[in-house]
């Protein structure tokens, strides 16, 4: 189901159906399949596209609705990590579950530290449900999960809902560039994850390079 299917099957409320969309896709497991990034991207284009057909939400109370889904959703998963322990996430036959998005996760925690992969995750899908049950399998203390999901969280979704609806107060016609629009700015937001990653990258380069010498 697609972001732009979801969006209008919740109507008139918009906001509220962005909030229990990004809490199933960040805190319950069977929300992996849900489409976080175009669901923010396409719901602050609507914002902005005042002369419309589809719904017109007050970017305001979006903003907000998307921010609580996210951080209450993170919060479960983490929640649900810690007290289940492995089981949860490391089902081989699961065909939501691809552990290759585990095996993902586990590795950004391990490589980039706790706080960097809590928030790096927020922005890559698949790995932004998996990475909060993981935090909680690994032990991340709590204060500090909390700490870095609000910060990733509210980069994540604020970031992505202000830039569509800035995007879309500049343009007319907009129903006619959503598809491009909603690509472009999922690209945008990866920038600085893509550029962490080459910086840790080139780090590890040059650590194994004094190592040979």
């Amino acid at each position: 189901m697609g972001a732009t299917s979801i969006l209008n099957w919740f109507g008139a409320a918009l906001p509220f159906g962005v909030l229990l969309v990004l809490f199933a896709e960040t805190g319950i497991l069977l929300g992996i399949v849900l489409p976080g990034d175009t669901l923010l991207i396409t719901a602050g284009l609507w914002a902005a596209d005042t002369h419309g057909k589809h719904a017109h939400p007050n970017i305001v109370l979006l903003v907000i609705c998307a921010a609580i889904g996210a951080l209450a959703g993170a919060q479960v998963g983490y929640t649900l990590g810690r007290r289940l322990g492995t089981p949860l996430v490391h089902r081989p036959k699961s065909r939501l579950i691809k552990q290759r998005h585990v095996a993902r996760a586990e590795e950004m925690f391990r490589r980039y530290g706790e706080g960097k992969a809590v928030v790096i995750a927020r922005f890559v899908p698949g790995v932004r449900t998996l990475m909060n049950p993981v935090a909680g399998i690994l032990g991340m203390p709590a204060r500090s999960f909390l700490f870095w999901q609000v910060a990733g969280g509210l980069v994540w979704t604020v970031g992505l809902t202000l830039a569509a609806y800035w995007v879309g107060h500049s343009l007319h016609n907009l129903d006619h560039y959503l598809i491009p629009i909603a690509v472009a700015v999922a690209l945008i937001s990866l920038v600085p994850v893509v550029w962490e990653l080459m910086r840790i990258r080139r780090q590890e380069r040059e650590t194994v390079g004094s190592e040979t010498r």
